[in-house]
């Protein structure tokens, strides 16, 4: 992930009001142990900073590392612990399989592109409140 993108988000997350707190984590590249090390550190700021909903943008992304599926299903579960969750959108055919292959294809919401996953959301609260 890049520095910028990293920055970019943190930005975002400090505008973003308690109840439209919904992120966006845009990944670039390929995405190995160290770099999942940035992502597992960037989702665990975005907690402590009271973010609840989190997307995660895999369009951009040529190959993840499979050992980072583990790691990144513990962290979804701390937003679920806090009424939140982290949904997967863009992923390719292949990102597909290698969630799949890891045990996490139950494990998350997956979504075309970052719109609907983030429409979800809304629709998740609309529901709630009827």
């Amino acid at each position: 992930m890049s520095e910028l993108v990293e920055r970019e988000v943190v930005q975002q997350a400090r505008r973003a009001t308690a109840t439209s707190r919904i992120m966006t984590m845009v990944l670039e590249g390929e995405i190995g142990l160290d770099e999942m090390d940035d992502v597992t550190a960037m989702l665990l700021r975005l907690s402590k900073g009271g973010v609840a909903r989190v997307v995660i943008d895999f369009s951009e992304v040529a190959h993840f590392d499979y050992r980072g599926v583990r790691p990144l299903m513990r962290h979804a579960e701390v937003f679920r612990e806090k009424g939140g969750d982290v949904r997967l959108a863009g992923l390719s055919p292949y990102l597909h399989a290698i969630f799949r292959s890891a045990g996490a294809h139950e494990a998350f919401d997956y979504f075309a592109d970052v719109t609907d996953a983030r429409r979800s959301f809304e629709r998740a609260v609309l529901t709630q409140a009827e």
